[in-house]
């Protein structure tokens, strides 16, 4: 597993290219995939608000067009101060992807650092074997 500083100076350097004109509100986000490959993302805002994607759903893209499924940990950074968490929607992405024992960072641009196992932010996901349990009658 990488150093987590190594992931945190690619989620801040990601986070300077985010296009937030409307929030102001720049996150970036990096990815370490099950093999040890790092995948980053920034937000994306637009006028319509609900097109704006989050950084984290970015980077997440990013590491499926490299051919990944499978996260190890993840940094977000935002600029503070204070640290904050992903959005719900975020969560369930991330859920497809993430291991409940996968950490997850929370920074901000001064240093503070909150780092949470996924199953910590997500206790109850909804996924695919959720799916599994439906029954079908005619």
């Amino acid at each position: 597993m990488l150093a987590k500083d190594i992931l945190i100076d690619q989620a801040r350097a990601v986070r300077e290219r985010a296009y937030a004109p409307y929030s102001h509100f720049q996150v970036g986000a990096c990815i370490e995939s099950k093999n040890g490959n790092v995948y980053v993302g920034c937000n994306v805002e637009n006028a319509s608000y609900g097109l704006t994607v989050c950084a984290e759903a970015n980077a997440i893209a990013a590491m499926v067009a490299g051919g990944e499924h499978e996260i190890v940990q993840m940094v977000v950074v935002i600029e503070g101060p204070g640290v904050s968490s992903c959005c719900g929607a975020c969560r369930q992405r991330l859920n497809e992807f993430t291991d409940p024992e996968a950490l997850i960072h929370f920074c901000d641009l001064v240093g503070n650092v909150k780092t949470l196992q996924f199953q910590d932010l997500f206790p109850y996901p909804f996924g695919p074997q959720d799916l599994s349990k439906r029954v079908i009658t005619s």
